[in-house]
């Protein structure tokens, strides 16, 4: 639910048409933009991010198992790479430019990644439904996929949680809908 003018309002609640529309251009519209976005305004946006998303698991060590190590995280449908590390209990970015081979690769559409930071849907289905893939050192990627696992979404602030969820219900919702009307042609 996302208020927009103090009134609650369920992005679900809009049309099947207009949802499903929105659903397939937002990826057109923003994979042309994103190439005009700098890497130090999106550092500057996704580390703050997800330092506060992992707080607690930075601050109890658990991203200790990719030091020295680079994870790649791709969001495919609008062609954005990020490779992440840790290094001095912090997490770091490298820029693209720089051309550092990753240890493990996470990629899948935007709408996937959504429905796994919702817990609409949980990597592992994803990625035998070969809608996630996981490349690269497999004890490496399975202890990223076991910490995004053991993510608390209660931990992160309430409006961060709500618009989370409320647009992972929106995918989630029309994905379904889109399933069902395949299946009754």
């Amino acid at each position: 639910m996302i208020s927009l003018f103090s009134r609650p309002f369920n992005l679900h609640q809009l049309p099947f048409s207009v949802r499903r529309h929105t659903l397939s251009l937002v990826p057109k519209l923003l994979k042309p933009s994103m190439r005009f976005v700098p890497f130090a305004v999106q550092k500057s946006l996704l580390l703050p991010a997800l330092h506060s998303v992992f707080k607690e698991a930075l601050d109890d060590g658990d991203f200790a198992f990719l030091t020295d190590k680079w994870l790649k995280i791709s969001i495919t449908d609008i062609e954005l790479h990020w490779w992440l590390s840790f290094q001095a209990g912090q997490l770091i970015m490298a820029a693209p430019s720089q051309a550092i081979p990753e240890d493990v690769s996470f990629s899948a559409a935007g709408d996937d990644l959504l429905l796994i930071a919702g817990r609409k849907q949980d990597p592992d289905t994803l990625f035998f439904q070969r809608r996630l893939q996981i490349e690269g050192d497999t004890e490496l990627g399975l202890a990223v996929k076991n910490l995004i696992d053991a993510l608390d979404l209660d931990a992160l602030p309430s409006s961060v949680h709500k618009v989370i969820n409320s647009l992972a219900d929106l995918v989630e919702h029309t994905q379904q809908e889109i399933k069902q009307q395949a299946a009754n042609v």
